[in-house]
């Protein structure tokens, strides 16, 4: 049975819909590993899940925790149905051979194929890997190093600070045969720390701003997508999804260009008024594309303004934003981070 909008969650986990799981999984690994996984799903699905995720409402960290769990034990368990190891090729050799011969050959192999330490950091991403262990003391960081594949290590390396790079460089150098001990004993801490980076901050809730985040971190295409989708059955809800996706502040995203593009339909009184609680940046950025005596006109509106109520400034700073939305709509207005780079033809 579907799950009414904001209904309370149960406390089991066992008793959620499979689309109100994916959305609390999306929640649980923040809006960049989530914006992620919506690029490669279908649109149907990526519009029944961000609907889900709107409408979801509190998570309670435990439910959050075990909807994740639940993730990860299936998703090993799906790797090693894909994946050799060692104890399938131990149950093909008994199957297959005389039980002494299959000891001695397996006793043979064994010692070829344990597992490689630090196999869970492996397949991270360098970008990823590397925040997860910049901060590690500079021997940790060498002894993790010295197990990853060369042209890992060298993207780790690189994107060390230069005085962590020498010092991590001498130990590793310097590094003779480590206790497998102790070995074992970093790794299990460190993967310990990134199941509980994985599962803290679990008390978040759904909702239109979270699902706004995500599609922040969206490309281009995958957000239109997203919501065209969904206005025709709740339009309401897309606008709100805009007008959270760019706020008045974001214009510090837009290129000069564009700015340009937007000031040409901006009164001045609005502008100003705009303005008024604008940081410091932001103006800089807006009179600069503008020519010195309008800009000089402005900041003189602003001085003389007087006190104004906050309503009417977010008024006009939404009317603004309505404008750059629109702008970008329409290919005038690139704005940084949301796939406009990759768009240009030269």
């Amino acid at each position: 049975m579907a799950r009414k909008p904001y209904e309370k969650l149960p406390s089991n986990p066992a008793e959620l819909e499979p689309l109100t799981k994916a959305a609390i999984l999306l929640l649980a690994v923040g809006p960049d590993e989530a914006a992620g996984v919506l690029r490669s799903l279908p649109n149907e699905s990526v519009e029944e899940v961000t609907r889900e995720l709107a409408s979801l409402g509190r998570v309670p960290p435990p439910l959050s925790a075990a909807v994740v769990e639940e993730f990860y034990h299936l998703s090993i368990a799906s790797r090693n149905a894909s994946e050799g190891s060692l104890e399938y090729a131990k149950m093909v050799l008994q199957n297959s051979l005389d039980p002494k011969m299959a000891e001695r050959v397996l006793q043979q192999i064994q010692t070829q194929v344990q597992k490689t330490p630090f196999s869970f950091l492996q397949r991270a991403e360098s970008e990823n890997l590397l925040t997860f262990i910049q901060d590690e003391h500079p021997q940790t960081i060498a002894l993790i190093i010295c197990h990853l594949p060369h042209h890992k290590a060298a993207e780790i390396l690189v994107g060390l600070p230069m005085q962590k790079q020498v010092e991590v460089i001498k130990r590793m150098a310097n590094m003779e045969q480590t206790n497998p001990e102790v070995i074992r004993e970093v790794e299990r801490g460190l993967e310990s720390r990134l199941s509980n980076m994985l599962l803290q901050s679990m008390e978040k809730a759904g909702g239109v701003e979270t699902v706004a985040e995500i599609l922040n971190l969206a490309d281009r295409a995958t957000e239109k997508s997203i919501m065209e989708g969904l206005e025709a059955e709740d339009p309401d809800l897309v606008e709100q999804i805009r007008r959270l996706m760019f706020v008045f502040e974001d214009i510090l995203l837009v290129n000069d260009k564009g700015i340009q593009a937007v000031l040409k339909e901006v009164e001045n009184e609005e502008l100003s008024l705009a303005l008024k609680t604008a940081s410091t940046e932001l103006q800089q950025k807006i009179f600069t594309n503008m020519s010195e005596r309008a800009s000089s006109l402005i900041k003189e509106d602003m001085e003389y303004m007087g006190p104004v109520r906050v309503s009417d400034v977010e008024a006009a700073q939404q009317r603004i934003v309505d404008i750059v939305r629109r702008l970008e709509e329409a290919g005038e207005v690139i704005i940084q981070g949301r796939g406009g780079d990759t768009e240009l033809v030269v």
